[in-house]
Protein backbone atom coordinates (compact mmCIF):
# COMPACT_ATOMS: atom_id res chain seq x y z
CA UNK A 1 0.00 0.00 0.00
CA UNK A 2 1.75 3.51 -1.17
CA UNK A 3 0.79 6.66 0.67
CA UNK A 4 0.19 9.48 -1.20
CA UNK A 5 2.67 12.57 -1.28
CA UNK A 6 0.94 15.65 -0.23
CA UNK A 7 0.64 18.45 -2.43
CA UNK A 8 3.20 21.49 -1.72
CA UNK A 9 1.38 24.32 -0.94
CA UNK A 10 0.84 26.70 -3.71
CA UNK A 11 1.99 30.61 -3.81
CA UNK A 12 -0.48 32.76 -5.74
CA UNK A 13 1.82 34.50 -8.42
CA UNK A 14 1.85 37.93 -7.18
CA UNK A 15 3.73 39.63 -10.01
CA UNK A 16 1.08 38.38 -12.46
CA UNK A 17 -1.83 39.91 -10.19
CA UNK A 18 0.61 43.28 -10.69
CA UNK A 19 0.91 42.78 -14.17
CA UNK A 20 -2.70 42.47 -14.70
CA UNK A 21 -3.85 45.49 -12.43
CA UNK A 22 -1.16 47.32 -14.89
CA UNK A 23 -2.42 46.04 -17.95
CA UNK A 24 -6.06 46.78 -16.97
CA UNK A 25 -5.33 50.30 -16.45
CA UNK A 26 -3.22 50.67 -19.62
CA UNK A 27 -0.13 51.20 -17.63
CA UNK A 28 3.43 50.70 -19.60
CA UNK A 29 5.19 47.44 -17.81
CA UNK A 30 8.46 49.46 -17.23
CA UNK A 31 10.11 48.59 -13.80
CA UNK A 32 9.00 52.14 -12.13
CA UNK A 33 5.52 51.25 -12.63
CA UNK A 34 6.09 47.57 -11.56
CA UNK A 35 7.36 49.13 -8.73
CA UNK A 36 4.79 51.52 -7.45
CA UNK A 37 2.02 48.83 -8.17
CA UNK A 38 4.00 46.58 -6.13
CA UNK A 39 4.77 48.54 -3.10
CA UNK A 40 0.41 49.49 -3.20
CA UNK A 41 -0.14 45.76 -3.73
CA UNK A 42 1.85 44.39 -0.52
CA UNK A 43 0.24 47.21 1.57
CA UNK A 44 3.26 48.82 3.01
CA UNK A 45 2.28 52.50 2.12
CA UNK A 46 -1.74 52.86 2.64
CA UNK A 47 -1.66 56.42 1.13
CA UNK A 48 0.03 55.69 -2.12
CA UNK A 49 -2.05 52.81 -1.86
CA UNK A 50 -5.36 55.37 -1.94
CA UNK A 51 -2.97 57.81 -4.05
CA UNK A 52 -3.11 55.58 -6.75
CA UNK A 53 -6.61 54.17 -6.90
CA UNK A 54 -7.58 57.45 -7.48
CA UNK A 55 -5.96 57.80 -10.44
CA UNK A 56 -9.13 55.73 -11.71
CA UNK A 57 -8.63 53.23 -15.14
CA UNK A 58 -6.20 55.78 -17.28
CA UNK A 59 -3.37 57.12 -15.39
CA UNK A 60 -0.94 58.31 -17.55
CA UNK A 61 2.77 58.24 -17.31
CA UNK A 62 2.96 61.47 -16.13
CA UNK A 63 0.95 60.92 -13.29
CA UNK A 64 3.06 57.47 -12.33
CA UNK A 65 6.08 59.55 -12.22
CA UNK A 66 4.74 62.22 -9.86
CA UNK A 67 3.82 59.33 -7.55
CA UNK A 68 7.10 57.80 -7.74
CA UNK A 69 8.78 61.21 -6.95
CA UNK A 70 7.11 62.16 -4.41
CA UNK A 71 6.94 58.26 -2.04
CA UNK A 72 10.13 56.92 -3.73
CA UNK A 73 12.43 60.27 -3.55
CA UNK A 74 14.61 59.11 -6.67
CA UNK A 75 12.92 57.01 -8.76
CA UNK A 76 14.95 54.24 -10.23
CA UNK A 77 15.10 54.17 -13.24
CA UNK A 78 16.10 57.87 -13.76
CA UNK A 79 18.78 57.87 -10.74
CA UNK A 80 20.33 54.53 -12.53
CA UNK A 81 20.09 56.11 -16.30
CA UNK A 82 21.95 59.91 -14.70
CA UNK A 83 24.67 57.46 -12.80
CA UNK A 84 25.46 55.49 -15.74
CA UNK A 85 25.92 57.94 -18.18
CA UNK A 86 28.00 59.84 -15.51
CA UNK A 87 29.97 56.56 -15.26
CA UNK A 88 30.28 56.11 -18.62
CA UNK A 89 31.58 59.59 -19.09
CA UNK A 90 34.44 58.62 -16.60
CA UNK A 91 35.14 55.93 -18.11
CA UNK A 92 35.63 57.48 -21.59
CA UNK A 93 37.93 60.19 -19.72
CA UNK A 94 40.22 57.66 -18.07
CA UNK A 95 40.34 55.68 -21.16
CA UNK A 96 41.43 58.89 -23.66
CA UNK A 97 44.12 59.22 -20.32
CA UNK A 98 45.59 55.88 -20.82
CA UNK A 99 45.43 55.97 -24.48
CA UNK A 100 48.11 59.60 -24.13
CA UNK A 101 50.24 58.17 -21.82
CA UNK A 102 50.59 55.16 -24.13
CA UNK A 103 51.00 57.51 -26.95
CA UNK A 104 53.58 59.58 -25.41
CA UNK A 105 56.10 56.26 -23.84
CA UNK A 106 56.05 54.79 -27.41
CA UNK A 107 57.32 58.21 -28.42
CA UNK A 108 59.82 57.96 -25.51
CA UNK A 109 60.73 54.85 -26.41
CA UNK A 110 61.25 55.74 -30.40
CA UNK A 111 63.58 58.78 -29.23
CA UNK A 112 65.69 56.36 -27.34
CA UNK A 113 65.83 54.33 -30.26
CA UNK A 114 67.15 57.15 -32.51
CA UNK A 115 69.65 57.79 -29.94
CA UNK A 116 70.60 54.38 -29.93
CA UNK A 117 71.54 54.42 -33.65
CA UNK A 118 73.28 57.56 -33.66
CA UNK A 119 75.69 56.04 -30.76
CA UNK A 120 76.26 53.55 -32.91
CA UNK A 121 76.71 55.26 -35.83
CA UNK A 122 80.63 55.58 -37.12
CA UNK A 123 79.71 58.28 -40.04
CA UNK A 124 79.41 60.80 -36.48
CA UNK A 125 82.53 61.73 -34.33
CA UNK A 126 82.20 61.19 -30.41
CA UNK A 127 81.61 64.89 -29.87
CA UNK A 128 78.69 65.33 -31.81
CA UNK A 129 77.50 61.90 -30.68
CA UNK A 130 77.15 63.08 -26.72
CA UNK A 131 75.59 66.66 -27.55
CA UNK A 132 73.14 65.71 -30.04
CA UNK A 133 71.97 62.21 -27.74
CA UNK A 134 72.49 64.73 -24.21
CA UNK A 135 70.43 67.31 -25.20
CA UNK A 136 67.15 64.23 -27.47
CA UNK A 137 67.55 62.28 -24.32
CA UNK A 138 67.30 65.43 -21.95
CA UNK A 139 64.00 66.94 -23.61
CA UNK A 140 62.67 64.02 -24.30
CA UNK A 141 62.91 63.14 -20.31
CA UNK A 142 61.98 66.76 -19.07
CA UNK A 143 58.66 66.43 -21.76
CA UNK A 144 57.85 63.10 -20.77
CA UNK A 145 57.71 63.12 -16.76
CA UNK A 146 55.93 66.75 -17.41
CA UNK A 147 53.40 64.82 -19.41
CA UNK A 148 53.41 61.93 -16.75
CA UNK A 149 52.74 64.35 -13.17
CA UNK A 150 50.11 65.66 -15.68
CA UNK A 151 48.71 62.18 -16.18
CA UNK A 152 48.54 61.48 -12.50
CA UNK A 153 47.00 64.90 -11.51
CA UNK A 154 44.16 64.08 -13.93
CA UNK A 155 43.81 60.12 -12.96
CA UNK A 156 43.58 61.71 -9.26
CA UNK A 157 40.88 64.24 -10.25
CA UNK A 158 39.02 60.93 -12.25
CA UNK A 159 39.49 59.00 -9.65
CA UNK A 160 37.69 60.59 -7.09
CA UNK A 161 34.97 62.23 -9.73
CA UNK A 162 34.29 57.78 -10.04
CA UNK A 163 34.09 57.93 -6.16
CA UNK A 164 31.87 60.21 -5.83
CA UNK A 165 29.87 58.32 -8.52
CA UNK A 166 30.41 55.06 -6.66
CA UNK A 167 29.31 57.33 -3.21
CA UNK A 168 26.31 58.07 -5.14
CA UNK A 169 25.28 54.77 -6.46
CA UNK A 170 25.76 53.81 -2.85
CA UNK A 171 23.10 56.17 -1.15
CA UNK A 172 20.58 55.40 -4.14
CA UNK A 173 20.99 51.86 -2.61
CA UNK A 174 20.85 52.70 0.75
CA UNK A 175 17.07 54.79 -0.39
CA UNK A 176 15.74 52.77 -2.33
CA UNK A 177 15.94 49.53 0.42
CA UNK A 178 14.99 51.91 3.11
CA UNK A 179 11.95 51.81 4.61
CA UNK A 180 10.99 55.68 4.72
CA UNK A 181 8.61 55.11 7.63
CA UNK A 182 10.37 53.27 10.05
CA UNK A 183 14.07 53.44 8.58
CA UNK A 184 14.69 50.04 8.79
CA UNK A 185 15.09 47.78 5.39
CA UNK A 186 11.76 47.68 2.91
CA UNK A 187 10.47 44.90 1.17
CA UNK A 188 12.53 45.00 -1.47
CA UNK A 189 15.99 44.84 0.70
CA UNK A 190 14.13 42.04 2.39
CA UNK A 191 13.52 39.63 -0.97
CA UNK A 192 17.01 40.49 -1.41
CA UNK A 193 19.08 39.07 1.68
CA UNK A 194 16.40 35.86 1.90
CA UNK A 195 17.13 34.80 -1.35
CA UNK A 196 21.01 34.91 -0.67
CA UNK A 197 20.38 32.55 2.53
CA UNK A 198 21.09 29.25 0.12
CA UNK A 199 23.36 31.18 -1.98
CA UNK A 200 26.74 29.19 -0.83
CA UNK A 201 24.31 25.85 -1.72
CA UNK A 202 24.58 24.26 1.61
CA UNK A 203 22.08 25.01 4.49
CA UNK A 204 23.33 27.56 6.97
CA UNK A 205 22.77 28.24 10.44
CA UNK A 206 19.94 30.64 10.02
CA UNK A 207 16.44 31.44 10.93
CA UNK A 208 13.74 33.35 9.55
CA UNK A 209 11.04 35.15 11.86
CA UNK A 210 7.98 36.86 10.76
CA UNK A 211 6.38 39.11 12.96
CA UNK A 212 3.28 41.32 12.66
CA UNK A 213 1.41 43.56 14.63
CA UNK A 214 -2.25 42.37 16.91
CA UNK A 215 -5.09 43.82 16.07
CA UNK A 216 -3.44 46.67 14.06
CA UNK A 217 -6.42 47.85 12.05
CA UNK A 218 -8.42 48.41 14.92
CA UNK A 219 -5.60 50.75 15.93
CA UNK A 220 -5.78 52.38 12.89
CA UNK A 221 -9.58 52.85 13.14
CA UNK A 222 -9.64 53.74 16.30
CA UNK A 223 -7.18 56.87 16.56
CA UNK A 224 -6.14 57.12 12.56
CA UNK A 225 -3.09 56.95 10.54
CA UNK A 226 -0.62 59.01 11.84
CA UNK A 227 -1.25 57.29 15.10
CA UNK A 228 -0.62 54.36 13.17
CA UNK A 229 2.45 55.16 11.73
CA UNK A 230 3.95 56.57 14.70
CA UNK A 231 3.29 52.99 16.58
CA UNK A 232 4.52 51.08 13.49
CA UNK A 233 8.49 53.06 14.19
CA UNK A 234 8.30 52.94 17.91
CA UNK A 235 7.79 48.56 17.11
CA UNK A 236 10.70 48.75 14.56
CA UNK A 237 12.88 50.64 17.16
CA UNK A 238 11.55 47.86 19.71
CA UNK A 239 12.52 45.32 17.50
CA UNK A 240 15.54 46.42 16.31
CA UNK A 241 17.34 47.41 19.76
CA UNK A 242 16.70 43.94 20.95
CA UNK A 243 18.41 41.56 18.22
CA UNK A 244 22.11 41.93 17.59
CA UNK A 245 23.47 44.54 15.37
CA UNK A 246 24.52 42.18 12.64
CA UNK A 247 20.88 40.93 12.51
CA UNK A 248 18.57 41.77 9.53
CA UNK A 249 15.32 43.72 9.99
CA UNK A 250 13.37 44.98 7.56
CA UNK A 251 9.29 45.83 7.55
CA UNK A 252 7.74 43.87 4.51
CA UNK A 253 4.26 44.68 4.53
CA UNK A 254 1.66 47.12 6.60
CA UNK A 255 2.50 45.94 10.44
CA UNK A 256 4.74 43.21 9.08
CA UNK A 257 8.03 42.53 10.09
CA UNK A 258 11.20 40.06 9.47
CA UNK A 259 14.14 39.37 11.03
CA UNK A 260 17.04 37.13 9.27
CA UNK A 261 18.78 35.87 12.22
CA UNK A 262 21.94 33.94 10.81
CA UNK A 263 24.41 32.22 13.97
CA UNK A 264 21.78 31.04 16.27
CA UNK A 265 20.36 27.73 17.45
CA UNK A 266 16.73 27.68 17.25
CA UNK A 267 16.28 27.98 20.97
CA UNK A 268 18.82 30.96 21.01
CA UNK A 269 16.25 32.15 18.13
CA UNK A 270 13.19 31.66 20.38
CA UNK A 271 14.90 33.28 23.50
CA UNK A 272 15.43 36.52 20.37
CA UNK A 273 11.63 36.65 19.75
CA UNK A 274 10.46 36.53 23.76
CA UNK A 275 13.08 39.08 24.15
CA UNK A 276 11.22 41.58 21.36
CA UNK A 277 7.65 40.45 22.40
CA UNK A 278 8.01 40.96 26.29
CA UNK A 279 9.80 44.55 25.64
CA UNK A 280 6.90 45.46 22.97
CA UNK A 281 4.43 44.51 25.56
CA UNK A 282 6.22 46.67 28.43
CA UNK A 283 6.58 49.97 26.06
CA UNK A 284 3.97 52.67 26.94
CA UNK A 285 2.05 54.01 24.09
CA UNK A 286 0.52 57.13 24.75
CA UNK A 287 -0.22 60.78 23.71
CA UNK A 288 2.00 63.20 25.92
CA UNK A 289 -0.54 66.09 25.32
CA UNK A 290 -3.62 64.65 25.47
CA UNK A 291 -2.91 61.55 27.90
CA UNK A 292 -4.83 59.16 24.92
CA UNK A 293 -3.57 55.38 26.06
CA UNK A 294 -3.25 53.84 22.41
CA UNK A 295 -1.93 50.54 24.37
CA UNK A 296 -0.72 48.20 24.98
CA UNK A 297 0.56 47.23 21.53
CA UNK A 298 1.65 43.61 21.61
CA UNK A 299 2.96 41.41 18.52
CA UNK A 300 2.98 38.01 17.35
CA UNK A 301 6.35 36.09 15.73
CA UNK A 302 6.72 33.04 14.09
CA UNK A 303 9.90 31.42 13.08
CA UNK A 304 11.45 28.71 11.04
CA UNK A 305 15.20 27.53 10.69
CA UNK A 306 17.03 27.43 7.16
CA UNK A 307 18.03 23.87 7.78
CA UNK A 308 14.72 22.93 7.68
CA UNK A 309 13.57 24.18 4.43
CA UNK A 310 14.89 23.18 0.76
CA UNK A 311 14.61 26.70 -0.05
CA UNK A 312 14.17 30.52 0.50
CA UNK A 313 10.62 30.10 -0.54
CA UNK A 314 9.55 27.24 1.60
CA UNK A 315 11.89 28.79 4.69
CA UNK A 316 8.97 32.26 4.08
CA UNK A 317 5.93 29.42 4.12
CA UNK A 318 7.39 27.47 7.19
CA UNK A 319 7.93 30.95 9.08
CA UNK A 320 4.63 32.36 8.01
CA UNK A 321 2.87 29.38 9.08
CA UNK A 322 4.62 29.28 12.55
CA UNK A 323 3.04 33.04 12.77
CA UNK A 324 -0.78 32.03 11.68
CA UNK A 325 -0.03 29.55 14.40
CA UNK A 326 1.07 31.98 16.58
CA UNK A 327 -1.87 34.37 15.59
CA UNK A 328 -5.06 31.67 15.67
CA UNK A 329 -3.53 31.12 19.13
CA UNK A 330 -4.33 34.10 20.84
CA UNK A 331 -1.78 36.17 19.88
CA UNK A 332 0.82 37.93 21.62
CA UNK A 333 3.20 34.86 21.56
CA UNK A 334 5.84 33.26 19.79
CA UNK A 335 5.36 30.14 17.75
CA UNK A 336 8.34 27.83 15.97
CA UNK A 337 7.64 25.87 12.87
CA UNK A 338 6.54 22.20 13.29
CA UNK A 339 5.64 19.62 11.36
CA UNK A 340 2.01 19.16 11.15
CA UNK A 341 1.34 22.84 11.57
CA UNK A 342 -1.39 24.05 8.58
CA UNK A 343 -2.27 27.29 7.23
CA UNK A 344 -4.04 28.00 3.40
CA UNK A 345 -0.90 29.73 2.20
CA UNK A 346 -1.65 33.48 0.25
CA UNK A 347 1.71 35.14 -0.29
CA UNK A 348 4.56 35.35 -2.15
CA UNK A 349 7.77 36.10 -0.53
CA UNK A 350 9.68 37.15 -3.63
CA UNK A 351 9.18 39.84 -6.17
CA UNK A 352 12.50 41.50 -6.61
CA UNK A 353 14.77 38.45 -7.25
CA UNK A 354 17.76 39.32 -9.08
Amino acid sequence: MTTATPPKTQIPDVAAHITYAMRSMGVAPIPRNYELFYEAYIGSNPSLTRELAALGGRATQDELDALGEQYFGHHQSRVIENVHSKLIGELDGLLRLLQQEQTSLQSYNRLLGETYHRINSKSTNSTDILRSAISILTDATGSTMAHGADTVVQMSQRSQEMDEVRRELDEYKRIANTDSLTRIANRRAFDERLANVYVSGTKPLAGLVLADIDNFKKVNDAYGHPVGDKILATVATVIRSNVRKDCFVARTGGEEFAIIIEGNTADEIFQACERIRTALEATPFKNSKTGVNYGPITISLGYAMAADAEDAGELYAKSDIALYCAKNAGRNRTKPYEDGMKKDFNKSWLIYKR
